[in-house]
């Protein structure tokens, strides 16, 4: 065998052991990386959950979930305006994000309703709730009202999944590759997770947006969590679970962003083909991270859905 062809062998050996190379260069979640994390920790049946309250002692509830790949600091800029109307304001984070654990397993609908009822249960939160859920927050946050319709009193829903849902380019071939998938992911997730924040840093009003992003996927378990989710979660149609919520009492309102890509406007109209009796707003000139973005905006569409209901 020549010189060559045994370099190539070395050169494709490294290459198919990369992902999992940089996996292990990445930081374990555990106490040390847990130091400085605000609010509290709960360990649930499924894993150590990390959740933080905000605004008043005492007050209507609104727990917050957030969506794929940014945990619950995602919603940094909405707090402070919630927090003025009287909410008392609980966000967490999702498995395989933020300060939570990294479990192992399909991250499905099932999963992350686990954590969440086990999180309710564990911080004896047993009276009635309004969600806000961002994104893949809003799939899992429309899951959890459908199946307990008697303990959410409103569904605030922003840039929901659950519709129509259009994810990049790599992630989609991740997603549809199997195996090769997991390895390429394994390989180029992390970058592209990076990559994704950047075009919203400019007008983020969360502090170094993409800095806080690229911690994040150098956090153990975390890309992986990406790919699982986007498989199993993102890829689920809500309708039924949406048709069910309009057949009760529940108010839902529902904020799309004009120029959002990954959900675009065109959900907003299949929602309103669910659920007619939804409140709809539209915010001018912003993407997917309205929330971050337009936080201004978004706070005025609540405040005028909670006056009319």
């Amino acid at each position: 065998m020549s010189w060559f062809a045994l370099f190539l062998l070395w050169m494709l050996a490294n290459l198919a052991v990369a992902p999992w190379v940089l996996e292990r260069a990445r930081t374990v979640m555990d106490s040390v990386a847990r130091r400085k994390a605000p609010g509290g920790f709960v360990e649930l049946p499924s894993g150590l959950t990390h959740y933080q309250w905000h605004g008043r002692e005492r007050g209507p509830l609104i727990l917050m979930v957030h969506g794929l790949t940014t945990p619950s600091w995602v919603f940094f800029a909405l707090i402070p305006g919630l927090a003025k109307m009287g909410f008392r304001i609980l966000t967490y984070d999702l498995y395989g994000r933020g300060y939570s654990d990294r479990p192992k397993g399909k991250q499905d609908e099932t999963f992350f309703l686990t954590q969440l009822e086990e999180l309710l249960e564990a911080l004896r939160i047993d009276g009635e709730i309004s969600f806000l859920g961002y994104s893949m927050g809003g799939a899992i946050a429309t899951a959890f009202t459908a199946r307990h319709p008697h303990r959410v009193d409103r569904l605030m829903l922003l840039a929901t999944a659950g519709m129509i849902y259009h994810t990049g380019p790599w992630l989609a071939r991740a997603r549809d590759w199997g195996a090769f998938g997991n390895w390429l992911w394994g390989l180029i997730g992390g970058w592209v997770i990076c990559q994704a924040a950047k075009p919203d840093a400019a007008t983020a009003q969360i502090p170094d947006l993409p800095a806080r992003v690229k911690q994040e996927t150098q956090i153990r378990g975390s890309v992986r969590a990406v790919l699982s989710s986007e498989r199993n979660m993102l890829s689920v149609t809500q309708e039924a679970e949406h048709r069910a919520i309009a057949a009760t009492s529940i108010a839902v309102i529902s904020v799309w962003g004009e120029n959002d890509i990954p959900i675009p406007l065109t959900a907003m109209g299949k929602l309103t083909e669910w659920n007619r009796a939804c409140y709809k707003y539209e915010i001018k000139g912003a993407g997917h991270g309205l929330i971050y973005t337009h936080p201004d905006e978004v706070i005025s569409a609540l405040q005028e859905h909670l006056r009319e209901v």
